[in-house]
C-alpha cells in the first residue's frame, strides 16, 4: 500500500455498496473484528485504534489514555478535514479501505464517467444506425420477442433504450459473430417450424414431413443455445438446411 500523503488536504470518504442513513465503521482492533496492518519494514502485523487525542493510529505508538470516538458516515459520506490527520492516515490503513468505503477521488471518478459517456454515445450512435433486418435480429436475441408483433418504432425505441442503458452488453451483442444464427433459429420457433415440449424441456420437429424429436434440453441450459449449438454441429446441419429451406 502506498504511503499516506503529507499534503494537508480535506478529504470525502464515500461507502461503495450502498447509501444508508448512518454507518459506524470499526475504529479499534478487536478479537471479533481484528484492525491490523501488516507493517513490511518491521515484518509485523500492528494494531490499529482510532483516538482522537492521539498523534498515530498505531495502537503501540499511543499511550494509555486513549478517547476513543466513533467513526460515522452519514448519508453514505464522511469527510475529513485536514485537521485531523490522524483519522485520515487510520482510513488509509483500515482493511476495509477499497471494499467497504473508499476516498472521493474527483478526477478518477469524471475518468471513469467520461469513459462511461463515451460508450453509451457509441452504443446509441451504432443502435441509430441499425437496418430494420438488424433491429429485427436484436429484438429476437435480446428480447426474445416475435418483431412482426410490434411497430418499427417501438422496435426502434427498445433498442435505444437498451443500448442506452446497457451500452456494453449492447455492443458486445452487436458484434457477436453468430447473432445472425441465433436470430435463425428464433425464426424456426416463431415460424413453428420447431416447437418445444415437455415444459421447455424437450424440442421437436413440425413440419408437415418431420414430427419427430429434435433433442432434450439439458438441466440448467438455455433452451435457444442449445437448439443453436446442435444446428450448427455435423449432426444438425442437414436438419438446419432442411428449416432453412422451408423458412425460405
Amino acid at each position: 500500500m502506498a504511503k499516506v500523503t503529507t499534503v494537508a488536504v480535506d478529504k470525502v470518504y464515500r461507502l461503495k455498496r450502498g447509501t444508508p442513513l448512518s454507518y459506524v465503521l470499526a475504529s479499534r482492533n478487536h478479537h471479533s473484528f481484528p484492525l491490523m496492518w501488516y507493517d513490511e519494514e518491521k515484518n509485523i502485523n500492528r494494531a490499529l485504534r482510532y483516538a482522537v487525542n492521539q498523534g498515530s493510529p498505531f495502537e503501540d505508538e499511543q499511550d494509555g489514555n486513549a478517547i476513543i470516538e466513533p467513526i460515522i458516515f452519514i448519508d453514505g459520506l464522511l469527510r475529513v478535514p485536514r485537521t485531523n490527520p490522524v483519522l485520515q492516515q487510520f482510513l488509509h490503513y483500515h482493511p476495509l479501505n477499497g471494499n467497504v468505503f473508499g476516498e472521493v477521488d474527483k478526477e478518477k471518478d469524471a475518468s471513469f464517467e467520461v469513459k462511461d459517456l463515451i460508450l453509451e454515445v457509441d452504443a446509441m450512435v451504432e443502435a441509430k444506425q441499425l437496418s430494420i433486418e438488424q433491429i429485427e435480429t436484436l429484438t429476437r436475441v435480446m428480447f426474445g420477442k416475435d418483431p412482426s408483433t410490434v411497430s418499427t418504432a417501438e422496435l426502434k425505441r427498445d433498442i435505444l433504450i437498451f443500448a442506452r442503458n446497457y451500452p456494453s452488453d449492447f455492443l458486445n451483442i452487436l458484434n457477436d459473430p453468430d447473432l445472425k444464427f441465433q436470430s435463425r433459429v428464433r425464426l424456426f420457433f416463431e415460424n413453428k417450424l420447431i416447437v418445444f415440449r415437455n415444459g421447455e424441456k424437450e424440442v421437436w420437429f413440425n413440419t408437415a414431413a418431420n414430427k419427430k424429436k429434435m433433442l432434450s434440453i439439458p438441466f440448467g441450459e438455455d433452451p435457444y443455445d442449445t437448439v443453436a449449438h446442435f444446428l450448427k454441429s455435423d449432426e444438425g446441419l442437414d436438419a438446419f438446411k432442411m428449416l432453412e429451406t422451408l423458412l425460405g
